[in-house]
């Protein structure tokens, strides 16, 4: 203990960051880094595989996905225009009405290329193995350079020709990341994504074995590709699975399978995300809103220990806003008329998750802005398009007002077969647990499994993972108040902490702290909201904390080790937890401000 309070930051991470790989999925990114790296790489949690079925069937879920009813659309219209009185700007049907100037829409053939770079275009994946075309292409070359007579060198280069166009026709078996999202509808792939609005997707359609051998192929794609740590050197890397709290119990356990039984890393560890967001930060108590791709979620941490009745869980996030963004542009006419269709061609989400990023954001009145959007069909280059977008502040709003988000896109999976004894996220410090052995039904038969100390008590006899249908402020409010002591409270509500990649919309924190402020009931002696500026990029903030509570675990009495976990499944002791969270969060101060 003397050394780690005297040692250097850098040093300290230098010595032992090197072999710990830090582990965080999200509910459509995966972001995978050494805890030595200042960031990890961010990678969409999808795969592509070659398929023999029609193209058309090009998404694993596609037929999961539900449409809107005529009640949701009536609701979401009238949420618009609540969103539109705060706003200050005209309501859903009078801005179409009385609209005193033409929407200006053309297609930009000669494409400028002093444009900015958030209006370039992707390009489609090449499908085909790129090794053999190289391969090829020296031979090629080779032979080219040789001294021979002209006769003669147009017959090598006509056989040449031939082996490097059967060469060049075969297909990769699988593609990974973003370059999975990038495969043109035409060809024969077929896109599986492993987790769904937070959860692993199984369904009738995706089977839990086949989610999992995805997710095996996906993380040791990066391990090998990313990382370069090949399976021949993975017994000396130890891996942080920094988990969200949408994940259940049993989900978690097959991930540390995968980890130790599959990736064959040495140990492992799990942490909850909201708690590494904060000592991500520096911090030691917040009210920690994640807010991801497809889900957003609440829980408060106090001095280093999750509050596991805090916690809210809310089905929507950034590209729930992406897709109001192209409801409202349709809406408003001002969308060119193209193929727009973000279950069949996912290039279109990412086109739609760039123009959010760009040109969304909250603030009162008309916000419009001059973009290109892009067509992309089947295989063509993409077409751009020069159009004015307008109402660019409203579907960031639908995070306040969820009926603006209509859930036309990604439900949730079943949740049938999540049922477990053990909270693997839950503190279990300084409590001793009775042993049981009745668990013949569970995913560990008959073996024996700690008891989670909040399932004795009889308020908390299981862990809420329902999902909330309410606002962001809403949620925030009841998590908060859910602690029940005042002083707790007044410092929660001035500690929030936004992270995840919508917390970097332009407008989003004071909208927070506006909205939560009026949320809060009168009667309660609270005057004050603010939300705390994370030290680092939020999308990376519990990234970073899982790789400073690795690196500060000098003891790790709550590692796994890979033998142990196949042969008996976890036992959990006494100790499992940071019992000095004061200490801790003091390095990762230091190291935070090194």
């Amino acid at each position: 203990m003397d050394y780690l309070k005297t040692v250097v930051p850098s040093q300290l991470v230098a010595e032992r960051g090197a072999n710990l790989v830090v582990i965080n999925p999200g509910s459509a990114n995966i972001r995978i880094g050494l805890a030595q790296q200042d960031s990890p790489f961010n990678i969409p949690h999808c795969i592509a595989r070659r398929t023999s079925q029609s193209p058309k069937r090009n998404v694993k879920d596609q037929m999961l996905n539900s449409q809107v009813t005529t009640p949701q659309y009536v609701e979401r219209e009238k949420a618009y225009d609540v969103i539109a009185s705060l706003l200050k700007i005209p309501f859903i049907d009078e801005e179409v009405a009385n609209n005193s100037y033409p929407r200006k829409m053309g297609r930009v053939d000669g494409y400028n290329p002093q444009n900015s770079r958030k209006d370039s275009p992707f390009s489609w994946t090449n499908v085909y193995e790129e090794e053999s075309t190289a391969s090829m292409e020296q031979e090629s070359l080779s032979l080219m350079n040789k001294d021979m007579t002209n006769e003669s060198m147009d017959e090598h280069e006509c056989t040449n020709n031939k082996e490097f166009n059967l060469n060049k026709h075969k297909l990769r078996e699988f593609i990974c990341g973003e370059e999975a999202l990038k495969i043109s509808p035409t060809e024969p792939y077929c896109l599986h994504r492993p987790v769904r609005r937070g959860h692993l997707n199984v369904s009738q359609h995706y089977p839990l074995q086949q989610v999992l051998e995805d997710m095996i192929a996906i993380w040791d794609w990066i391990l090998i590709d990313k990382l370069h740590i090949p399976h021949s050197e993975r017994n000396l890397y130890s891996a942080i699975l920094v988990m969200p709290e949408t994940f259940d119990n049993r989900e978690i356990k097959e991930m540390l399978s995968i980890v130790l039984r599959d990736l064959c890393f040495s140990t492992a560890v799990v942490h909850q995300e909201g708690l590494a967001a904060v000592f991500g930060n520096g911090l030691s108590t917040a009210c920690v809103v994640t807010m991801g791709a497809q889900v957003t979620s609440v829980i408060c941490v106090e001095d280093g220990v999750a509050l596991p009745n805090t916690e809210k869980t809310l089905p929507f996030g950034g590209e729930d806003i992406s897709r109001c963004l192209l409801w409202t542009q349709r809406h408003h006419h001002t969308w060119p008329q193209i193929r727009t269709d973000i279950l069949t061609k996912p290039m279109d989400l990412l086109m739609l998750n760039k123009l959010k990023e760009s040109y969304c954001e909250i603030k009162e009145g008309e916000v419009d802005a001059v973009a290109v959007v892009h067509s992309y069909e089947d295989g063509m280059p993409a077409g751009s398009h020069k159009t004015r977008l307008t109402a660019l502040n409203v579907p960031p709003m639908g995070l306040f007002y969820p009926k603006l988000l209509v859930p036309d896109a990604y439900p949730p999976p079943p949740r049938s077969w999540f049922n477990d004894y053990e909270d693997m996220l839950e503190d279990t410090w300084q409590t001793e647990f009775p042993r049981r052995s009745d668990m013949s039904d569970g995913l560990f038969g008959g073996i024996n499994v700690g008891l989670s100390m909040w399932e004795t008590y009889p308020v908390l006899a299981t862990k809420p993972k329902r999902e909330e249908k309410i606002g962001l402020a809403d949620a925030v409010t009841s998590s908060i108040l859910s602690t029940g002591r005042i002083d707790l409270q007044r410092k929660l509500f001035c500690s929030i902490q936004l992270i995840g990649g919508v917390a970097l919309t332009r407008g989003l924190i004071p909208a927070v702290e506006e909205r939560v402020l009026h949320a809060i009931p009168s009667n309660e002696a609270i005057d004050m909201v603010e939300v705390l500026q994370s030290r680092t990029n939020p999308t990376y903030v519990s990234w970073k904390g899982g790789a400073i509570l690795g690196v500060l675990d000098f003891g790790r009495d709550a590692w796994i080790h890979r033998e142990d976990w196949i042969r008996n499944g976890i036992h959990v002791g006494s100790g499992r937890k940071y019992k000095d969270s004061y200490f801790l969060q003091a390095q990762a101060m230091c190291y935070i401000n090194s």
